[in-house]
């Protein structure tokens, strides 16, 4: 007999025959009785019923205000009000128990050799990984789940499959049966090393990085959302009219340019604040720690906690990220080049690869240096710097991105009238030296190098990065070298891994020193293409 709701996944063991869904470690909470749960096999948490009631109860709120107060417009207040709470009623009862549904259709069991989820009621999924490529278990918890003691268990292969095929998701379990199956799926052999000094905690939370958040690429991003926030709002209640007059009324003598400058500083203001807040919502409590099985593990959030595993043998290096306000700053943040974080499906889980938030350039050295057990960080070596074809190209380039639009609203302004004349002046003055500025930056940036069992690359204005990859993890060069470079004796080179972003490049490098530092980089991997003496040429 089965516990309600579920059905045998596979025919019964011949006698004396091992089960191959023994379940690992003690029972957790949350497992249904009876032979579903001696199979090993076990339900969700039934508290997820719960949840969702109570996520859409919150979502009816925020959507009801709206709609109840373009409704009392137009009929009696109670009649409004009677509407909307049947839809929100509606809304909740619903949601809840599709929900019910999903848990009762749903269960997994972790066994000695897959771990499995099968789920569904009119298209039913069975879908399992194999434990010996099971790459990362993360745990995370939004307020309400941790309020109730669950979490979000979310299991992966790190390899990038159409469809999700490489992940299974459990949610929720409890916090207990998470931190369980985090510790049996990525139970490993020690990683390389003596596991000296390194192990344990490699860094933690200092309150001063706050200080890099304003500077971050998010500010911006955050004023302008605001301020569409406050005209969406307003539209919503049907104060949109009124906020723009009141606005006109601030400024009614006020000169275009003031206004555009004033807006432009209330924006980044607002920008910033928003930067800090969700600086330490994603941060707040970060840890990061080398588990004795050789993983790495990120923890952190303030609301919604998260703990992040990457193996220690998927990492193939570390990438050293200077955006431009952190770089001016004297900041950097670290990610990880690993294998299974590549950009793809995931995307949405592109926070993986950070192990560190933006610090002190020094500070983000040494953590790498213990990343990696180094005793110095190969991200802090001293690089082979490009030709000074390189910053030609780059000038010509930035040059004539900048000129583009002048030259456009010019043409424009001679056949039509005299005001795009003096916009295009105007953004000559500003464009041209701002293009000029950052080529030069561009340029500086270029480098690569070797630094111990680390290939080292480096390129990117607004956003430098330097790459330090294992040589090893390199399985091919791509060289490429268009008519220009040609004439300028300059070449590209990528090394292309399984790791990271997959290939990493040394951009407008001169010809033969570029040659050779791939061929002393991966001896014997780019040689049988170079022609005479080694690094002499193709």
């Amino acid at each position: 007999m089965t516990a309600p709701g579920t059905h045998p996944p596979n025919p019964p063991n011949p006698p004396n025959r091992p089960d191959p869904g023994t379940p690992v470690g003690a029972a957790g909470a949350g497992g249904p009785a009876g032979s579903a749960e001696r199979d090993g096999w076990r339900r969700l948490d039934k508290r997820t019923v719960v949840v969702t009631a109570l996520l859409m109860a919150g979502v009816s709120v925020g959507a009801g205000m709206p709609v109840f107060v373009g409704l009392a417009g137009t009929m009696a207040v109670g009649q409004a009000f009677g509407l909307v709470m049947a839809g929100a009623v509606l809304l909740i009862t619903g949601a809840a128990g599709a929900d019910h549904v999903r848990w009762r259709r749903t269960r997994y069991r972790v066994g000695p050799e897959r771990a499995e989820l099968h789920t569904g009621l009119l298209l039913v999924k069975r879908r399992s990984l194999a434990r010996e490529r099971i790459r990362s278990v993360d745990l995370t918890a939004h307020p309400l789940l941790r309020v109730l003691g669950l979490v979000k268990v979310r299991i992966g292969t790190g390899e990038h499959t159409g469809g999700g095929e490489s992940t299974l998701e459990l949610d929720p379990v409890t916090r207990a049966e998470g931190e369980r199956l985090r510790r049996a799926l990525l139970d490993r052999a020690p990683a390389r090393g003596d596991g000296g000094p390194t192990e344990g905690q490699l860094a933690t939370l200092d309150p001063a990085w706050i200080r890099y958040a304003p500077v971050s690429f998010v500010a911006p991003l955050l004023g302008g959302a605001a301020a569409g926030g406050v005209m969406q709002v307003s539209d919503w209640f049907g104060a949109q009219g009124e906020v723009i007059d009141w606005m006109g009324d601030r400024f009614q003598d006020t000169p275009v340019a003031w206004i555009v400058v004033t807006l432009t500083v209330a924006a980044t203001l607002a920008g910033a604040i928003g930067a800090l807040g969700l600086w330490v919502e994603m941060w707040w409590n970060y840890r990061l720690e080398r588990e004795p099985g050789g993983t790495l593990r990120v923890r952190r959030g303030l609301f919604t906690a998260r703990s992040l595993s990457i193996e220690e043998r998927r990492l193939r290096g570390v990438e050293l990220v200077e955006p431009l306000g952190v770089r001016l700053c004297g900041g950097a943040r670290i990610d990880a080049v690993a294998t299974g974080l590549t950009k793809g499906e995931d995307d949405k889980h592109a926070d993986h690869r950070t192990l560190l938030p933006a610090v002190e350039r020094a500070v983000a050295d040494d953590v790498a240096a213990r990343i990696l057990r180094e005793p110095r960080s190969p991200t802090g070596a001293p690089l082979t710097g490009h030709p000074r074809a390189a910053r030609a190209r780059r000038l010509r380039r930035a040059s004539a991105a900048a000129l583009t639009p002048v030259v456009l609203l010019a043409l424009l302004g001679a056949a039509f009238t005299d005001v795009l004349l003096y916009i295009a002046g105007a953004c000559a003055l500003v464009l041209l030296p701002l293009a000029v500025a950052l080529a030069l930056d561009a340029y500086r940036s270029l480098g690569h190098g070797i630094s111990g069992g680390y290939l080292l690359t480096r390129s990117g204005t607004l956003r430098r990065a330097t790459v330090a990859l294992q040589r090893g993890g390199v399985i091919g060069w791509t060289v490429r070298q268009s008519y220009f470079q040609r004439r300028a004796g300059l070449i590209t080179l990528t090394a292309t891994t399984a790791a990271g972003a997959g290939a990493y490049h040394v951009h407008d490098a001169d010809e033969s020193e570029a040659l050779r530092f791939a061929a002393d980089a991966v001896p014997e991997l780019l040689e049988p293409f170079l022609e005479g003496p080694r690094g002499q040429g193709t």
